[in-house]
């Protein structure tokens, strides 16, 4: 009869997964993804190097699972302020603004998640989230467009240039101080994200 793990066991096993991976998340953030060693994760995590492979096949795994939880958090965020109220021009605003400012609040988890050298593994999961930012962005142009809002366009070409955009501004400043300029630019993002939509006026700030 195969053995089977209690369910204190388990949840055991659950903890330490967690543990690790918010240890992981951590040593990212701090040192990026090039030092996030199977070995300095450990250390952050308390345990032995072997340990780590009773949770993670290899460190790709691990890191892979590190880049999709801090990332679903960005992008249930996102969702959460796109699909809230106010016309769909003054949820864009809210949207590109909550999205920015979170990442200038934590920015070397920021910059891993957008811009840092990695592993192929999490490049093409970088990928994957990119397109989930597209179809928000889409969704919430789509609707302005129905509501007169916003020009005919089309509506996944202006989310590709919005969720690229967006990106690209913010790779610099997340190296900067934190005394630089947030909310210039801030302003300054959200102006051009209000450009590339094509809407008449700039949206009154969330």
């Amino acid at each position: 009869m195969a053995y089977r793990k209690t369910p204190a066991e388990i949840r055991r096993l659950e903890a330490a997964r967690e543990h690790l991976v918010t240890r992981a998340t951590d040593v990212v953030a701090d040192a990026g993804w090039a030092h996030a060693s199977v070995s300095a994760v450990a250390e952050a995590a308390g345990i032995s190097a072997g340990s780590v492979y009773q949770h993670f096949p290899s460190k790709a795994a691990l890191a892979v699972e590190v880049f999709r939880r801090a990332a679903g958090r960005e992008v249930e965020v996102l969702a959460e302020v796109l699909h809230g109220s106010g016309t769909p021009v003054e949820r864009l605003v809210a949207g590109v603004r909550v999205f920015a400012r979170r990442a200038l609040e934590n920015r070397g988890l920021a910059y891993a998640l957008l811009a840092a050298p990695a592993e192929p593994a999490v490049g093409a999961a970088r990928l994957d989230f990119r397109l989930r930012y597209r179809a928000l962005f889409a969704e919430v142009v789509r609707q302005g467009m129905a509501e007169g809002l916003l020009p005919p366009q089309n509506a996944e070409i202006t989310a590709a240039a919005l969720t690229g955009a967006i990106g690209e501004v913010l790779v610099a400043p997340l190296g900067t101080p934190e005394e630089d300029d947030t909310d210039g630019l801030l302003a300054e993002l959200t102006a051009m994200a209000l450009r590339c939509a094509g809407a008449a006026a700039a949206a009154p700030r969330p």
